[in-house]
């Protein structure tokens, strides 16, 4: 049997590997198949696939792994790795076996026997303590034990450092990276000076060393503390969309995290430490702005790629006659006619390397862009219809949006294959793409819609996978939200006047007698009154305060669910999230009305969430390996108590567009009911109903940005119920919030120097006579 060590309630596999299906070396993460020797879970086969984070794994060697048994849709039954460590056999036997096998190169049977009878059943022990202890073995060359030791050690290394990290609870997949990276001094380095890996480790937080350092008695004023300190403020500024902070905010939010009782830093202690960190490039300090390098580098490589791009001009040019001749067809067929502005865009679209265009609701974005499709087909002699091509990389549209319900909008109007950012470009479900320079995208026109949801970050690696020959056209709507990521892309490009533009003003579908597109232009231009919330056949506004706001809702869902309408087509769009009228106070109640508690209905609780059959929820999290993202909404259809299923575990499955995703206990945290999201969540997207409150309560979030998205969602039918006053005061207050970015700056500079470029082209010599 095991060791006493083995917790009863602690699952473990003991068995050795036999192939790795699949490793990703960055993050050192496996999945493996290995032959069972002994377990305590339910499996009962003599193989299973085993997924974790493994520092080294050898094929004949036995290990102990510790976790739990998952399902897994398409693959079936594994055994998730939490942690791990070399199974070491406490009998002669075995101890002989084990340092015989592949693990110890240049180790054969007898002499294993030789160090087994010399050293006794804890051989292992006093070779790890005491490395000479091997100059005894008669026969054992110098070289084969050095490699005896150093083998040892790195095998029980790793180990001991998984255990030293779990008691601040650190996780396998951060031990793994920290031992990977110190190897031997990973304690060491810990216990003295936890503020390194904030520097070293990706992921690594400055409260977790902070709470270490303090148990570890380092001083406040430790420069490793300091500069910690700096690196976390980066990041939390870049959590609220800045690419940078200015060095005097900076030193000043750092002074207010490291405060300690009444130890204070001195600004200039801080500024020393910044220069230190611009020094070893952990940050980059440029014209008195801090930057975390990873988003530095991000703003410098789109400014760089737009660049490059623009520098490869289209070299044909459709005459005008030829032109309007084509959209004159593409007219008849389509049965409509373009306004001027919109033949203005497709014009300047074909014509453009990178075009912007942008418009809000109703001004035939979707129009416009079906229209660049037909004529550059039409121009170039291209079939849209993808099935006309054998090879799809041979297919010349590429169509893509950030989220996976605005790609699937884009489907819906083109009749074109669209897909994610991130699908597209082939995320690794970290922080790296399979598409790159070195592999670019095919195709020869790409358009990527909602582009105001675009983070520099994700900017950056799209345009460096956008071959030379790429025509390129963004879509998107200025006034909305900016990304929730750093940056404000679409903004500082058309503040950049380089770029070529479009922006569409004239409504189309407000000529359909559409209250909810009319209500949106009056936004976009500061003109709306308290006259204009009158109700209409797509609107109407429902006075109340804020402890009505939940009533009021229940009642125009219970008249809506009476009327035959699915609740799938009702959306409840909230600012906030614990207020009295915030976002789990209205899902709670919303639960009961649409889907309440029943004795056939099958239900878990996780915290103070109830989660039913039936529950509308939304994903909180990227999940590329089960197909889901972050804003997805989908239905819970089963739910599994323990010991119905092979895994014995409690169970809930998620339906989202027919993929169904299996969550165990531990992953209902990803989840939250979505009768009700925030108006952030809500990007990208469409509802055919939206219901959203508006309440004083909210104020310190309501801005014209913030009510206008929300108010765009809506696509057929427009509910607000709250205060009036409120909301005309909410569309009154601009977003003061700016964003500390840089990237209209570093191309106006890269433009500039173009420019000076071609004037030094036109001097002549008569330029340098008096």
């Amino acid at each position: 049997m095991l060791d006493e060590q083995v917790s009863e309630q602690q699952f473990y596999v003991k068995g050795e590997p036999l192939f790795t299906i699949f490793h990703n070396e960055a993050e050192q993460f496996s999945i493996v198949k290995i032959r069972i020797h002994e377990t305590n879970t339910s499996f009962e086969e003599s193989e299973i696939v085993i997924k974790g984070y493994f520092a080294n794994l050898h094929e004949g060697t036995p290990y102990l792994f510790y976790g739990e048994l998952e399902s897994h849709i398409k693959y079936g039954t594994q055994f998730a790795v939490h942690s791990y460590k070399t199974f070491i056999p406490d009998t002669k036997e075995g101890l002989i076996s084990y340092l015989s096998s592949d693990l110890f190169y240049g180790v054969g049977k007898r002499t294993a026997t030789r160090i087994v009878n010399k050293l006794g059943e804890r051989a292992i022990e006093k070779i790890v303590h005491s490395p000479h202890v091997l100059n005894d073995i008669k026969g054992l060359k110098s070289e084969t034990a050095k490699n005896i030791v150093e083998r040892l050690k790195e095998n029980q290394g790793f180990e001991q450092v998984a255990i030293y990290l779990a008691k601040y609870q650190v996780g396998m997949k951060l031990a793994q990276k920290i031992y990977q990276n110190y190897k031997d001094e990973a304690i060491e380095i810990i216990a003295t000076n936890p503020y390194q890996l904030v520097f070293d480790i990706e992921g690594f937080g400055f409260k977790t060393a902070d709470m270490i350092a303090q148990k570890n008695g380092l001083t406040y004023d430790h420069p490793s503390r300091i500069g910690a300190g700096c690196i976390y403020v980066l990041q939390q500024s870049a959590k609220n969309g800045h690419v940078y902070l200015p060095v005097d905010l900076c030193v000043n939010q750092v002074q207010k995290l490291l405060l300690t009782g009444n130890d204070k830093l001195s600004e200039e202690e801080i500024i020393h430490c910044f220069n230190e960190l611009n020094t070893e490039k952990h940050i980059i300090i440029q014209e008195e702005r801090v930057y975390l390098p990873v988003l530095y580098y991000a703003e410098d490589g789109v400014a760089s790629h737009l660049k490059r791009l623009l520098d490869h001009p289209i070299e044909d040019e459709t005459p005008k006659a030829e032109l309007l001749k084509i959209i004159g067809e593409i007219e008849e067929e389509e049965v409509l006619s373009y306004g001027k502005e919109q033949f203005e865009a497709i014009d300047k679209a074909l014509h453009s390397k990178v075009m912007i265009l942008t418009g809000g609701p109703g001004t035939g974005k979707t129009t416009v862009i079906k229209g660049i499709i037909k004529a550059y087909a039409m121009i170039h002699d291209l079939s849209i219809d993808i099935t006309a091509y054998d090879d799809k990389a041979d297919y010349p549209f590429v169509l893509t949006a950030p989220t996976g319900r605005a790609a699937k909008r884009l489907t819906e109007s083109t009749g074109l294959p669209a897909a994610t950012i991130h699908r597209l470009l082939g995320w690794d479900g970290d922080d790296s793409f399979e598409r790159d320079e070195s592999k670019p995208l095919t195709g020869k026109f790409l358009i990527v819609d909602e582009f105001s949801m675009v983070d520099i970050w994700l900017a950056n690696w799209l345009f460096k996978a956008i071959p030379n020959q790429m025509q390129v056209l963004l879509v998107g709507d200025e006034d909305q939200l900016p990304s929730v990521g750093p940056g404000q892309v679409l903004s500082d490009l058309l503040e950049h006047k380089a770029i070529p533009f479009v922006a569409l003003t004239e409504v189309y579908r407000q000529k359909e007698g559409s209250k909810i597109i009319q209500l949106a232009h009056l936004i976009k231009r500061d003109q709306l009154q308290v006259e204009d919330l009158n109700k209409d056949r797509d609107f109407s506004f429902i006075p109340c305060n804020e402890s009505q706001v939940i009533q009021v809702i229940s009642s125009i869902i219970e008249k809506a669910l009476q009327k035959g309408i699915d609740m799938k087509d009702i959306q409840i769009l909230a600012p906030m999230y614990r207020t009295e009228a915030g976002i789990m106070m209205i899902n709670r109640h919303i639960q009961q009305v649409v889907n309440p508690k029943t004795n056939r209905k099958r239900e878990v609780k996780m915290n103070d969430m109830t989660y039913r059959v039936g529950d509308k929820v939304i994903q909180l999290v990227n999940q590329p390996e089960e197909g889901v993202f972050n804003g997805d909404i989908g239905e819970v259809v089963a739910i599994f108590k323990e010991n119905e299923n092979v895994d014995k575990k409690e169970q809930l499955v998620v339906s989202f567009d027919e993929r169904e995703v299996v969550y165990e206990r531990k992953d209902y945290m990803n989840l939250m009911h979505a009768f009700c999201i925030s108006i952030h969540k809500s990007q990208g997207s469409e509802f055919p109903i939206v219901i959203m409150p508006i309440v004083k309560g909210y104020r310190r979030m309501l801005r014209k940005n913030l009510i206008y998205t929300a108010l765009t969602r809506a696509k057929r039918s427009l509910i607000i119920c709250g205060e009036k006053q409120a909301f005309l005061q909410g569309v009154k207050t601009v977003d003061t919030n700016k964003r500390f970015t840089s990237l209209t700056e570093k191309m106006n500079k890269l433009q500039n120097v173009v420019e000076d470029e071609n004037d030094e082209e036109e001097l002549s010599p008569y330029d340098f006579m008096d």
